[in-house]
C-alpha cells in the first residue's frame, strides 16, 4: 500500500463490525472497503441513481444455508467533510459509517432527510459508536 493512507486500521474496522454483530446477536460475513469519491460516485449512480459521491453504501445478500453476507463501502473524502462539519475527529466519523453500513447490511433502515438523525437506527448506531469510544 505504498503511497496510500489507510483511513482506519483494519483492527478498528473489524472491532466495529464485531461490536455490531454481537450487539445485534447476528452472524454475517461483512467486507468493508474504503473508496475515493470518483469510485463512490460511480457506485451511487449505478445502484442508487444519485450522481454524486456519498458517505456510505451497503449491500447484503443471503448466502448458502440462509447465511448473510454484505459489502460496506465508505468514502473517506465525504466522511472527512462530514467530520469537519460536525467538528469531530475523522476516525469517529469513519467508525460511525462502518457501524451504519453494518446495520444496513443487517436490515436496519432510516428515513431520508431530517428524520434520519432522529430514527431508531441512528440511536442504535450512536450507542455502538459510544461503545467503540
Amino acid at each position: 500500500m505504498a503511497g496510500r493512507v489507510v483511513p482506519l486500521p483494519p483492527a478498528a474496522v473489524r472491532r466495529a463490525v464485531r461490536t455490531v454483530l454481537r450487539g445485534e446477536r447476528r452472524a454475517a460475513g461483512i467486507c468493508v472497503t474504503f473508496l475515493g469519491p470518483i469510485a463512490m460516485r460511480r457506485l451511487n449512480r449505478r445502484y442508487k441513481h444519485r450522481d454524486r459521491p456519498t458517505d456510505v453504501l451497503a449491500f447484503s445478500l443471503s448466502g448458502p444455508g440462509g447465511s448473510l453476507v454484505g459489502d460496506v463501502y465508505v468514502c473517506r473524502a465525504v466522511a472527512a467533510a462530514e467530520a469537519r462539519a460536525r467538528r469531530i475527529p475523522l476516525r469517529t466519523e469513519l467508525l460511525r459509517l462502518v457501524v451504519h453500513g453494518t446495520l444496513h447490511v443487517l436490515g436496519h433502515d432510516h428515513p431520508e432527510g431530517d428524520g434520519r438523525e432522529r430514527s431508531a437506527m441512528w440511536r442504535r448506531q450512536e450507542r455502538y459508536l459510544r461503545r467503540l469510544g
